[in-house]
């Protein structure tokens, strides 16, 4: 292959079309997504953004300058524009340019830069200097107290993130292994080396004295037990922060079942539970608790307890934002993210990386799938039409009321129905936005509904349920995006989506990813309204499939009715 049957054009702009019907394609899509953002998926040509975050996450995981280059130039169709190259060159060199130390005196902070001008420039800066103290040397001066969160944002916002290296308190001792076998059932157990991996590096960055950032997996890849694994190179008293009450009791779970820790050492912290022992699990909602807007949060001391040496943000890509702004409080602390995806809805990714830390390690889930650590996955995009008498009522309709007659299309009954059908023998998960939309399918089908309404036992017994195989058809709200462990779903069915959110579709995909014993695959059918704002969203949320390498397929209601075989026109991803 010559160089002009690359598949990549890098265009002065920092975009970078890929073409996907080349030979190189799958090859620079992986190789792409380590420093670059996939923006757009339409069916031939894929665009990406180089942008200084992540260039800044890639240098942070640990690629070079040189390798970001030689990546370009691999798959380029064409020279480089000679500003890329610049711009790569001058984004990477500020990673570690500036940086935060420890000084001589046990609570002193150091800024320490690698030019003295730089110095000057930042102690003289409006957005910076008020967090500085005196120059201690002509490429040092001291930070003031209290600040390491806010300087790292400060900085950050001036194109020049700090590399923080000033160490973490050790928090109070907490001895704990993992175990050969699990507590209960005996199984044996081993963390798989991406695991290990991840958390190796987690635990090595920073110095001797542990890291902070964020590891980014799969759905299904067992980021658990990768914080599980983190813990038990920590060894200190540990917050695990969790998106739902759910989850927390996931966490417990596997806590007992997995390491040497005794009932007596692990608490819950919840609305219904406020239990503080050396492990602490709580939610997200429980510390954004306040009794009126504009009041105080009267669970953010749970966060300062000077105990804490580690502090576990689960699902990381929904951290409110007032536990950011107590997070900047908290850099003394290891913090670690877990995450599919650092794609925020908000547009607060900066603020993980400064806050929590930057990527320190991601494993593509083509990868795990390749390696069978994850189910491999269809992904099938199902359009139906509007019906004819909704038609004048849709187009006099504002944008969120065309977007939600969409989502509840009525058509969508008959193809739940169908695919139902196709599928009577799997364990089925049927997710959506609208209640009503959900009520109705649970009525029609006679199938258990879970939403945020639920209380807690009876979403533990119906989960329960599912995974025993008791049921096979289940009914879930958004709640079911987050933090479910239902193994054994392959198949999930997609009734309406959040407008165009990527990181929901990467978590409701995650549903059905955990590998099957039997070896079976996943299916992920997303059912959309065609020439509508649900099909303009569903775009949007194809961005993340796409990026992670699966086939997306689209077909039409007749031909799913009619069980055509995948049309020729299939996006081939």
């Amino acid at each position: 292959m010559t160089k002009f049957t690359n598949p990549a054009i890098v265009q002065a702009d920092l975009t970078i079309l890929l073409e996907v019907n080349n030979p190189l394609y799958a090859e620079a899509r992986d190789a792409l997504a380590a420093f670059a953002e996939l923006v757009k998926s339409p069916e031939h040509i894929h665009t990406y953004k180089i942008s200084p975050l992540s260039l800044w996450n890639a240098a942070a995981a640990g690629h070079s300058v040189a390798h970001v280059k030689q990546t370009l130039k691999r798959f380029s169709r064409y020279d480089l524009p000679p500003n890329v190259l610049r711009d790569i060159d001058d984004y990477m060199s500020r990673y570690g340019r500036i940086k935060i130390e420890r000084g001589s005196a046990p609570t002193e902070l150091l800024l320490t830069v690698d030019d003295p001008m730089l110095l000057t420039e930042l102690i003289h800066h409006e957005q910076v200097r008020d967090f500085l103290g005196k120059p201690a040397s002509d490429k040092s001066c001291s930070v003031n107290a209290g600040s390491r969160g806010a300087l790292k944002q400060a900085l950050i916002k001036i194109g020049y993130p700090a590399q923080d290296l000033a160490g973490y308190t050790p928090g109070a001792p907490l001895p704990m292994s993992m175990r050969a076998k699990t507590r209960t059932e005996e199984k044996a157990f081993a963390v798989r080396d991406y695991q290990r991996a991840s958390a190796d590096t987690f635990h090595a960055s920073g110095g001797s004295s542990g890291g902070s950032g964020v590891v980014v997996l799969p759905c299904g890849a067992g980021k658990t037990i990768v914080g599980i694994t983190v813990m038990s190179l920590v060894q200190s008293h540990t917050l695990i922060l969790c998106p739902n009450v759910v989850a927390v009791r996931q966490w417990i779970r596997e806590l007992l079942e997995r390491t040497t820790l005794t009932e007596d050492q692990v608490g819950e912290y919840t609305g219904e539970n406020k239990s503080i022992r050396p492990v602490t699990v709580a939610t997200y909602q429980i510390l954004t608790y306040r009794k009126k807007k504009g009041g105080e949060f009267p669970h953010f001391p749970l966060l300062n307890n000077p105990d804490w040496g580690l502090i576990v943000y689960d699902e990381v890509h929904l951290l409110p934002a007032p536990v950011f702004r107590a997070t900047a409080e908290l850099q003394a602390r290891r913090r670690l993210g877990l995450t599919a995806t650092l794609v925020r809805e908000d547009g607060l990714e900066t603020d993980v990386f400064t806050l929590i830390g930057p990527k320190k390690y991601d494993v593509p889930w083509k990868v795990l799938e390749g390696q069978g650590w994850i189910a491999p996955a269809e992904c099938i995009e199902v359009r139906c039409p509007l019906p004819g008498d909704m038609r004048v009522h849709y187009a006099m309709s504002d944008d969120r009321e065309k977007f939600r007659m969409a989502s509840e299309n009525i058509e969508k009954e008959a193809l739940t129905r169908a695919l139902l059908e196709r599928h009577p023998n799997d364990q089925v998960l049927i997710i959506g936005q609208y209640l009503n939309q959900l009520d109705i399918l649970a009525e029609r089908f006679d199938i258990p509904l879970i939403t945020g309404k639920t209380p807690t036992k009876r979403r533990e017994e119906l989960y329960g349920q599912f995974r025993d195989g008791k049921i096979n058809r289940l009914i879930v709200s958004k709640v079911g995006n987050f933090a479910v462990d239902l193994p054994d779903a392959s198949v999930m069915i997609q009734v309406s989506g959040t407008f165009g959110s990527r990181q929901e579709e990467a978590q409701r995909l995650g549903r059905v990813l955990r590998p099957k014993a039997d070896g079976r695959g996943a299916f992920f059918y997303s059912l959309v309204t065609a020439d509508s704002k649900d099909q303009d969203f569903a775009a949007n949320r194809q961005l993340f499939l796409v990026e992670q390498g699966y086939r997306y397929t689209i077909t039409t209601a007749q031909e799913l009715a009619g069980k055509a075989p995948v049309p020729a026109e299939a996006v081939q991803t």
